[in-house]
């Protein structure tokens, strides 16, 4: 796996001139293009970030102070800027470099991530272990404006306004302003704000105000505050965070100087810079969802190789809920900021009254969903597996506990791929089977898929079921439909019971095919309720049996059928998981992640062998 190099060779900018700097950036956007182009990965934010990049490297010390990437997925240009430039070409793939900033790859990168909007949280909780040490240190937070929409981001603003701690905040704002500059003024005072002078003199001022006398001083206090209000800052202002912008976020001179000004006020500052997501890329710039997060494409042209293959089960999954949503009028459902990944898109544009899109709040999205529940309509909740931990408590506490009929639908279940340990997922099924009135569900192919809906549909308690990035790899077969708790024995045989679950259906047929044996397989379709009658049947004819899952194994289907084994005394059964072990999976192609954790079809028939 990747290592990172000692520290003494980081690229040293300091003495470069602004125009140099400005040259750097260019060479850095061109190698980017260059390695997302063969790799893929996010382009069009870290492109429009590279600018803010190479001044945050000019004028801090990415040696000694935290950069904290929100989310991360545009801090390519950090990466080649310490000590990763010549092996930037191995960019998410299996044994380079992660596409997401990562400690254990560089010492430049302070902490994880992955999911949005923990940056300010992350920057407070520094900027505290700096000032018990006593060290001259500054956090610095760099957040998009997507991110800004979570409600973590306020918690810990609030606590940052009232504390004071030095932290300085570079709002990348590279789609909509946070509040619109009002005509020349606001313009001109925006500019103004970032100066030196005008930070001095404002220091001056709230020093004479707080002396005058009382009523001179609130006529003083009203006159500054008639300047914030024409400023787009006085939502930051107003929580104790002083506001510098908006800024040109490529304009590398003003971007210096203003971060120093923000740099000597030793309080908490925030940046508002505007950014053109796809800089330097003609063919990305602008607000193109496309250009977020690509395959390899053609960098002369734009395009993507066309796949061929099977659908894939997030484009079943929207073609099932648009027929669900046109057959019924209480059909509804939410996702957090990810329409076109989850397949949402085409039934938002189609009834935008009855479908959301609420931006990176997965939390609101999971309890905005339970009074619609309770007022009779049936919510379909789509989240990536990885970001419903971020909705867990509302899952338990606003869906579970009121045994409300909302239907969870966890796209990216399992292995992902490239995006690596922060968006694998495979915690869902151990972290939502312990929670009561909640059952859990998954299909392993595309008519499956549309009964499983189907079923939850009319279920009105909560469920969830999972399905994998890509297409199934069963390939399709007529199933009946789904009742509460029953499994679907879809071959008898002698010793052997293979038992998969979801897309492990699939994974245990392709075994089967490799294992000169006559192989008993259960669609287990339920792993709560258990189908605790099939499973005592099968036990008694059955005495060894393999377990296919793409999950964790602890609290997973191999535990929960442990655990009813136990509960039933059944002894004589020799129980085998191929579930993933008690470690986070690396980022890489998922063939090659999957080989090295000793889970491919030929890898497990050999071990069953």
């Amino acid at each position: 796996m990747y290592r990172h190099r000692d520290k003494e060779k980081k690229m040293d900018i300091k003495a470069y001139s602004v125009e140099e700097l400005s040259t750097l950036a260019e060479n850095i956007r061109q190698k980017i293009l260059e390695t997302v182009s063969k790799n893929g990965g996010h382009l069009s934010s870290t492109m429009g970030a590279t600018d803010l990049i190479v001044a945050m490297h000019k004028v801090f010390d990415a040696g000694k102070d935290p950069f904290i990437f929100d989310v991360s997925h545009q801090s390519y240009a950090h990466k080649l800027l310490t000590e990763r430039w010549d092996d930037f070409d191995t960019l998410r793939q299996f044994g380079g470099i992660s596409g997401y900033t990562k400690p254990s790859e560089s010492p430049y990168d302070y902490y994880v991530a992955g999911h949005s909007s923990t940056s300010i949280s992350l920057a407070v909780g520094a900027a505290k272990a700096i000032a018990l040490k006593g060290e001259d240190r500054i956090p610095i937070a760099f957040i998009g404006d997507g991110s800004m929409s979570a409600g973590m981001v306020y918690e810990a603003l609030n606590e940052l306004g009232d504390r004071k701690y030095p932290v300085i905040i570079i709002l990348n704002d590279n789609e909509m302003s946070i509040a619109k500059p009002i005509g020349a003024i606001s313009k001109l005072l925006s500019q103004t704000m970032a100066s030196p002078f005008y930070q001095k003199f404002k220091t001056k001022v709230e020093k004479v105000v707080d002396m005058m006398p009382e009523g001179t001083s609130y006529i003083a206090k009203r006159l500054e505050e008639s300047f914030k209000l024409i400023t787009p800052g006085i939502l930051f202002e107003e929580m104790g965070i002083e506001y510098i912008g908006p800024v040109d976020g490529h304009n590398i001179e003003a971007l210096i100087e203003t971060m120093e000004v923000a740099k000597s006020l030793r309080k908490p500052v925030i940046i508002h810079a505007q950014t053109t997501k796809g800089k330097g890329y003609e063919i990305a710039e602008g607000t193109k969802e496309h250009w977020h997060g690509v395959s390899a494409f053609d960098l002369k042209t734009g395009e993507t190789p066309k796949k061929t293959g099977a659908k894939s089960a997030t484009a079943i999954f929207s073609e099932t809920l648009v027929a669900l949503a046109d057959a019924d009028e209480k059909v509804v459902g939410v996702t957090a900021a990810m329409p076109s990944g989850t397949g949402m898109s085409a039934v938002i544009e189609k009834y935008p009254e009855r479908f959301w899109d609420v931006a990176i709040a997965e939390q609101h999205a999971v309890a905005s969903m339970g009074p619609l529940a309770k007022e009779g309509f049936k919510p379909f909740c789509t989240i990536y597996s990885t970001f419903l931990q971020r909705g867990y408590d509302q899952v338990i506490h606003d869906i579970c506990l009121m045994d409300l009929g909302v239907a969870f639908a966890m796209d990216r279940a399992g292995i992902v791929g490239e995006d690596g340990e922060t968006h694998q997922g495979v915690f869902d099924i151990s972290f939502l089977r312990a929670i009561p009135n909640m059952t859990l569900l998954a299909p392993y192919n595309e008519t499956s898929m549309k009964k499983v809906m189907v079923f939850s549909k009319g279920y009105d308690h909560p469920c969830a079921f999972r399905y994998p990035r890509g297409a199934f790899i069963a390939e399709d077969a007529d199933v009946p439909d789904y009742e509460l708790g029953e499994s679907h024995l879809l071959k008898e045989g002698n010793n052997i019971l293979f038992i998969g679950y979801g897309n492990g259906v699939g994974r245990a047929k392709q075994v089967s095919e490799l294992v000169k044996a006559d192989i008993a397989m259960l669609d287990l379709r339920f792993v709560k309720p258990l189908d605790e009658k099939m499973l005592i049947d099968l036990s008694k004819k059955y005495k060894k049996w393999f377990i296919f899952s793409d999950s964790v194994k602890q609290g997973g289907v191999g535990s929960a059928i442990l655990e009813f084994l136990s509960q039933k005394q059944i002894k004589d059964i020799s129980l085998t998981t191929f579930e993933y072990d008690d470690a986070f999976i690396t980022h890489g192609n998922t063939k090659k992640v999957e080989e090295s954790l000793g889970l491919l079809p030929e890898q497990l028939a050999k071990k069953i062998v």
